[in-house]
């Protein structure tokens, strides 16, 4: 047994992070995305046992989620000298490192897991010969405990068990094939018994293969016996008819050789046209597939046919190379990909294993051992190189991509790729560049028609866009009843019916269009929950809330956990005037998350408008953590100050108004109620500006026009301005009775008195029912028909709806929020929040007369003071007293 010399070890671990540490800087990229950023099991409130019950990766290799690199197991492998004696540690560790270009994707990580399990179990299982051939059986059980803890991290790890049998015969027991055979056709032609040792072997080889059974049906069990999906794109060979199939599935053993031999181009994904398929037995390419087998099987005879320490060597190395590689190689069950370097893994064991052991013979002659020496320098040197370079090439997805076109520019997928990076970036104009290339390498590439349509759509080249979700719509497999569609199309395709959807439902004319390509979707995929998420926003837009909760209720059937589900059924309960049961959606899509932003909100305002006082806190509580959540945004701070209002806390109130304007400059709603609340608090001067403002952005606020009005007239004594605002008012809406009346008063200030009549005589015709408009008549008569012109009290500009009530929150507090990823959010309704605060627009004042006799001045103050009652009275009337 070789021993482990710790400056070796030193050394390697020191050159290994020489050649990484540039690979610190580079983010999630790739696969990382879907495997750690947007997988749900890693988050820390998902229960343990959903790792178990989720099978993220699939089956071997599977699906696009597959990782498309691989490390060099440096640290791991040198554990291998422990049988193989004769090689030095320090060539071997070397050797190791530098045949394998390296990437530095995270989700690797698997692979890496499973190798160092895949080592543990197969160094454990050489424990288990005890002195005379015995069994010891500690070792075999933790073996088997490894095994499956491998498995778990990937398939292949399922494979050691093969090495395993591999080492108890052919090199615990020292057979050979020539042996094994004479020994067998001995015992079969009744010549003699089986030998003792043959006898242990064939135990522990038994309770090998068992328990390998048994991993195997558990997996069975765990993908409930369904292999993942593929389309033709993921292995174009697997769907190839023979001799393609067979042709192309043997070159790419070859092509994987290579790669472990010259790493120099690597490629992050070599799937769809990445490798053009064998048709012919005349392709040249056939005879690349030859020379390896013609290779292969010289090692083989030699490793099986000789005894001795080289040929177990070579025997231990194939092995190590050829059973983790049979997962990948299409011989049991297609794969999703047609050549992955991260599985080349394990393999690459094998491969350094035989690559050290021929440099090892060539480095014992003395002639060539100094040339030995510098070879293997320049190629750890250049291969450190390499590798560094290498990472660099994962700083990002768009670096990623685009070195691995310059490797290969027949792969769709690839220029799709780089598209998305640069849609990212929100340079569309680029990207559609990219996803147009990308149509052009594979013309029936739905994935590509589908970027193409939605990078149109990004630049509002809508027709374009249409057009290019038809070009994928026809490309989707025909309609076949019966046929279970979820085996037949990639899940991902079905968005084209989606998007398409999405797009013309935009028009109104189009809604029953677009809502029968959802239930297209649906009628292919009835799991499809995007689908009826959709289609559910599409009913609201439809005023069909009864349909959209049936929807929305059918998606969380397939997804009871989705917080945003449960906020949309809250927003269909509020469209069929259900509150309540709003209430208890918003409270239960919390529970699930709570930091849902627009459950926290829609909730509060909810609460807000229920009018009960005791879920004001509450309202309060929610919005705070809305603006925790959502600091910029104007919306939550607003209605802090309206519920403030409501509470008569006047100085938070202004406080949060400010803020909010303070974020959103033309906020209409709170500009005006903080004017509002100015004019409420005896600060009606303070108020003016902030209708300036409110009239600089809105000039046909008529109720900022109102306000404004009644402080120039009742506080600025500015007639003539109160009078512009009332007048422009009517322009805009002459049958607006609050205006007119209020430009009535104007009239009275200007002692026009026959104007004014005339005035107050037409607004009573826009509103016979108004009491108060009558009272203002007679009292404008009676001042008419008074024989003097005595100063007297000017009667109140009277009710002046259009300012009660006017307490208007934000019109965009209610959306529904779309599923997956990134998602468009479509408004339903608008939430107002009233709150009555009657406001006067006029006061009274005293006017210059003739000077009189005694008699008639007595008269004239019984007339005074009669009008003053009347007023008193009108005033009392419209303060609600």
């Amino acid at each position: 047994m070789a021993k482990i010399n710790l400056k070796e070890v030193t050394l390697i671990v020191g050159l290994v992070a020489a050649c990484y540490w540039n690979s610190l800087f580079c983010g999630f990229v790739f696969d990382d995305v879907s495997a750690i950023l947007d997988n749900k099991d890693l988050h820390p409130t998902t229960p343990l046992k959903t790792l178990f019950q989720n099978d993220f990766w699939g089956t071997p290799m599977s699906e696009e989620r597959s990782h498309k690199s691989y490390r060099p197991l440096t640290v791991l492998t040198f554990r291998l000298n422990y049988l193989f004696s004769e090689l030095k540690p320090m060539s071997y560790h070397l050797l190791n490192m530098m045949f394998h270009a390296v990437v530095t994707g995270v989700v690797g990580r698997a692979e890496l897991l499973s190798s160092i399990f895949f080592l543990a179990a197969f160094l454990s299982y050489t424990k288990s010969k005890g002195p005379d051939n015995s069994i010891v059986w500690t070792p075999i059980a933790l073996t088997v405990f490894l095994v499956a803890v491998a498995t778990l991290c990937k398939e292949q790890g399922i494979t050691v068990v093969g090495i395993c049998c591999v080492y108890e015969v052919f090199i615990a027991q020292g057979y050979t094939l020539p042996l094994l055979c004479t020994t067998a056709g001995q015992f079969l032609r009744g010549k003699g018994s089986i030998p003792f040792s043959m006898l242990q072997t064939l135990i522990k080889l038994i309770v090998l293969m068992f328990s390998t059974l048994l991993l195997v049906v558990i997996r069975v069990q765990v993908i409930q016996s369904q292999l993942p999906v593929f389309t033709r794109f993921d292995n174009p060979a697997a769907v190839s008819p023979t001799p393609t199939r067979q042709l192309t599935f043997n070159y790419l053993l070859p092509v994987n050789a290579w790669l472990l031999l010259n790493p120099s181009e690597l490629c992050c994904d070599w799937t769809m046209g990445t490798i053009p398929l064998i048709e012919s037995f005349l392709d040249v390419r056939n005879l690349a597939t030859f020379i390896f087998f013609c290779f292969l099987g010289a090692l083989g005879v030699f490793s099986l046919r000789y005894s001795g320490d080289s040929s177990k060597t070579v025997l231990m190395a194939l092995c190590l190379m050829a059973l983790p590689f049979i997962p990948a190689s299409n011989l049991f069950f297609p794969v999703g990909f047609v050549v992955a370097e991260r599985v080349l893994y394990v393999p690459s064991m094998g491969f350094c294993i035989l690559v050290a052991h021929g440099w090892q013979k060539i480095s014992n002659k003395s002639i060539l051992k100094k040339l030995s020496w510098v070879c293997l320098s320049m190629v750890i040197f250049t291969h450190a190189l390499k590798t560094l370079h290498r990472n660099w090439d994962w700083e990002s997805e768009y670096t990623l991509f685009m070195s691995a076109l310059k490797v290969n520019k027949n792969n769709a997928k690839l220029w799709n790729n780089v598209g998305h990076a640069l849609e990212n970036e929100k340079n569309f104009e680029r990207a559609l560049k990219y996803f147009l290339q990308a149509t052009h390498v594979q013309p029936d590439d739905i994935g590509a028609h589908m970027n193409v349509g939605r990078t149109y759509k990004n630049l509002n080249r809508t027709k374009e866009a249409e057009e290019s979700y038809m070009m994928a719509k026809s490309l989707m497999p025909q309609v076949i009843p019966g046929k279970k569609y979820a085996a037949r199309i990639a899940p991902n395709h079905l968005n084209v019916y989606i998007n398409l959807a999405n797009l013309i439902r935009a028009n109104e004319s189009r809604l029953e269009e677009a809502d029968q390509l959802y239930r297209q979707a649906i009628s292919m995929r009835p799991d499809f929950k995007q689908a009826y998420i959709s289609r559910g926003e599409l009913l609201l837009k439809m005023n069909k809330p009864s349909k959209a909760k049936e929807a929305y209720l059918k998606a969380l059937e397939l997804d009871r956990n989705n917080a945003d589900l449960w906020y949309n059924l809250a927003i269909v309960h509020i469209e069929l005037k259900e509150p309540n049961e709003a209430l208890k959606n918003f409270n239960h899509a919390l529970e699930l998350n709570p930091k849902h932003k627009l459950s926290l909100f829609n909730s509060a305002i909810l609460m807000q408008e229920s009018g009960e006082v005791k879920l004001r806190p509450e309202a309060r509580k929610r919005l705070l953590s809305y603006i925790n959540e959502e600091p910029q945004d104007a919306n939550g701070y607003f209605n802090l100050g309206m519920l403030a209002m409501d509470d008569r806390k006047d100085t938070e109130a202004e406080m949060w108004m400010k803020k909010a304007i303070k974020l959103q400059a033309d906020f209409r709603s709170a500009l005006f109620n903080l004017a509002l609340l100015y004019s409420q608090t005896a600060k009606e001067l303070m108020a003016l500006p902030v209708l300036e403002e409110l009239l600089r952005y809105y000039p046909d606020h008529i109720k900022g026009l109102i306000l404004k009005g009644d402080i120039l007239m009742n506080q600025k004594k500015d007639i003539l301005g109160a009078k512009k605002c009332f007048e422009k008012i009517l322009e805009m809406d002459p049958s607006n009775v609050q205006g007119k009346h209020n430009l009535c008063v104007v009239y009275f200030e200007e002692k026009d008195l026959l104007k004014a009549e005339r005035c107050l005589v037409e607004t009573l015709a826009l509103a016979p029912h108004e009491e108060y408009i009558q009272r203002h008549l007679n009292i404008v008569r009676d001042k008419i028909s008074s024989s003097s012109f005595v100063e007297q009290p000017i009667f109140p500009a009277g009710k002046t709806s259009g300012v009660e009530g006017d307490k208007i929150p934000t019109e965009n507090i209610k959306e529904i929020k779309n599923e997956p990823r990134p998602t468009e959010m479509i408004k339903t309704s608008d939430n107002k929040s009233q709150s009555k605060s009657n406001k006067q627009l006029g006061k009274n004042t005293e006017k210059e007369t003739p000077h009189k006799t005694t008699k008639d001045i007595k008269e004239i103050e019984k007339k005074r003071v009669a009008a003053l009652k009347r007023l008193e009275e009108i005033e009392r009337i419209l303060n609600g007293e």
